[in-house]
């Protein structure tokens, strides 16, 4: 099983601090929103939450069509995903040639391609009907260990579940699977049984990496399924006999794009039954920049989930952003934020492997998400200090030597990070478990298990010392915090109950406020199950209180003074909710505005400690 490591003294994570904040400021697997060419921005903080109502072009482009229409736009360039009433084929091609575009990848899995045009093509793609949207392909990076005690994950062990048979496609910066520990139990087959790049960049280099030359994607592939070989079974990861598929979309920086995640999920779509792929681990993310439902990287995750793939996403990194006092709240990032994905926050242990010493780490992203206002995270598993495989000459082992962990061998097999990537690939492990005790299971009834049986932490809030910020930081154990609960597989696989097997069933809800009484209600989405339902039911899934202390009155939620944002008179109430307009109607929620132009798609941090 995985332990956790001793705690560390004082001062260790400030020691490390200076070269961390010189590496992504908080290393998260999310879309870096700044773009990659030279002179191209995503429009200004003042820029709408939305284009035009009829506009195909997405609001981060508004400006830059503006200016091509203004016959401004020189030679420039910008990377886009173009996505058509249909599935482009040669036609579409050759007219986006003609417009001086180059292809970069097909995507069928959302009607669309990814092309590199002129920015003077913009108005061209605006006329065209066949065009449903034109949106940057943004720039992505990669999230980080939690022990399988606290979670329950030994319980199902016990019951003979270990993933056997179950294949979990990791799309990220590449797996190494010389490690022993993704071998099966003789050491005589790699359990990695698929690589494929999407990048476009080396795989291997002269220090000996192979296939992962950043070092993430082997850290959350050993949470998923290493089997501890070399550490006597201390760092094993959840699902220990899983079958692993390596979607390689993050090269040696844990960078990639929107179409090299969007392509990874479309061929674990296409491998599905080939390598019985039952569960997509996403440990990246990015800004939102406009709602989930107009944009293709959640279209992508929902094809995989419509598909019968239960998609896993962390939450994001961003939980310490306070924008004029909102505490960090509203700061999920996709595909976090699609309401049928399983979004996973972090904890910490506090140097102990029971439940009720788990904490909210400060650092993990809370809800409500942007535009849209779903409550994530959906449930939060152990993520801070996790040990797991080490990914020998790739960039993070070379960056932070002393986070190495030396294995049975007297090697430095396995190696820590933090962060919400490390949470969610043990959860990704535990659906392996779920699916292998019942392989008939649905994502949406999955999902519903899980967040149904969860641990609710006790608290009401808590208090993190972050030694390298010389800074403390206040948690409050609401469900945009913490979701319905803690990971508890011990609960899980004893759990009977079943949501309706049809796709929808398990959506996570969103919130609305209501300004005349200072409410907020749970919406539930279309589809999803109504509030009676014993399986879903707001108190079967949050708790007697949905919020830890809130007063419910059917499906309407009152906060109590505790949460520093609820209250409309403070500045913090307007950035996770938005401006009320003078006609009394709530405006687009735009959490993150301009404070968060810059993420890095792989969420994890090599010296993010916490007291």
């Amino acid at each position: 099983m995985r332990t956790r490591k001793a705690q560390k003294p004082a001062g260790r994570g400030e020691r490390r601090s200076a070269a961390w904040g010189k590496r992504f400021g908080a290393l998260v697997l999310v879309l870096v929103t700044e773009l990659a060419f030279a002179g191209v921005t995503g429009g200004s903080k003042n820029s709408p939450a939305f284009g035009p109502a009829t506009s195909r072009v997405q609001p981060e482009l508004q400006q830059l069509l503006a200016k091509a229409q203004q016959g401004k736009a020189g030679n420039q360039t910008v990377k886009v995903i173009v996505t058509y009433r249909q599935d482009p084929g040669p036609t579409h091609f050759a007219k986006m040639q003609g417009l001086g575009g180059r292809l970069h990848a097909q995507l069928h899995v959302v009607k669309g391609a990814a092309f590199t045009i002129p920015v003077s093509a913009l108005p061209a793609l605006e006329a065209d009907p066949e065009v449903v949207s034109v949106s940057i392909d943004h720039p992505m990076t990669g999230l980080d260990d939690t022990t399988d005690i606290v979670t329950g994950i030994t319980a199902a062990w016990s019951a003979g579940y270990n993933g056997t048979g179950v294949g979990v496609a990791v799309i990220d910066s590449g797996i190494n699977d010389s490690h022993p520990d993704l071998w099966n139990s003789a050491e005589t087959q790699s359990r990695v049984v698929y690589h494929q790049d999407f990048t476009g960049t080396a795989t291997s280099n002269s220090s000996g990496a192979k296939y992962d030359l950043y070092g993430h994607g082997t850290h959350v592939a050993g949470i998923i399924g290493g089997n501890g070989y070399l550490s006597g079974g201390n760092y094993a990861g959840a699902a220990p006999n899983v079958n692993l598929v390596d979607l390689r979309a993050l090269d040696l920086n844990g960078a990639g794009t929107d179409s090299t995640v969007i392509a990874a999920i479309q061929e674990a779509i296409a491998l599905q039954s080939t390598y019985n792929i039952r569960v997509i681990n996403l440990s990246l993310g990015r800004g939102i920049f406009v709602s989930y439902t107009q944009d293709p990287l959640c279209q992508a995750v929902e094809s995989a989930w419509k598909a019968g793939i239960v998609v896993v996403v962390a939450a994001g990194n961003y939980g310490r952003l306070s924008i004029n006092g909102s505490n960090g709240y509203g700061t999920i990032t996709a595909p976090g934020n699609d309401p049928f994905v399983i979004t996973v926050g972090a904890t910490k242990s506090n140097g102990s492997s029971a439940l009720s010493a788990e904490t909210l780490a400060s650092y993990s992203s809370k809800g409500p998400t942007t535009y849209d206002l779903v409550v994530k995270p959906d449930l939060v598993a152990p993520g801070n200090d996790v040990v797991s495989l080490a990914a020998p000459g790739a960039t993070l082992e070379a960056l932070y030597p002393t986070e190495l962990v030396t294995g049975s061998d007297g090697n430095n097999d396995y190696f820590t990070l933090s962060g919400t990537s490390m949470a969610t690939p043990a959860v990704a492990g535990a659906v392996a478990l779920l699916l292998q005790q019942n392989s008939a299971l649905t994502p949406d009834q999955v999902k519903a298990r899980l967040m149904t049986s969860t641990y609710k932490l006790s608290s009401s809030s808590t208090v993190a010392f972050v030694p390298h910020l010389q800074q403390n930081f206040t948690s409050f154990y609401d469900l945009f915090s913490m979701g319905s609960g803690l990971l508890d597989m011990q609960n899980a696989v004893v759990n009977t109950n079943l949501a309706p097997a049809n796709v929808g069933a398990a959506l996570s809800p969103s919130v609305a406020y209501n300004a005349s009484n200072n409410t907020v209600t749970l919406v539930e989405g279309n589809g999803s199950v109504a509030a009676a339902s014993v399986v879903w039911g707001s108190s079967v899934v949050w708790g007697a209180s949905v919020v830890w202390g809130a007063n419910v009155t059917g499906s309407s939620v009152v906060w109590g003074a505790s949460v520093p944002w609820n209250t409309p008179g403070l500045s913090a109430f307007s950035v996770v909710w938005g401006a009320t307009t003078a006609s009394g109607t709530q405006a687009t929620s735009v959490v993150w505005g301009a404070a968060v132009s810059s993420a890095d798609a792989a969420f994890s941090d090599a010296g993010d400690d916490e007291q």
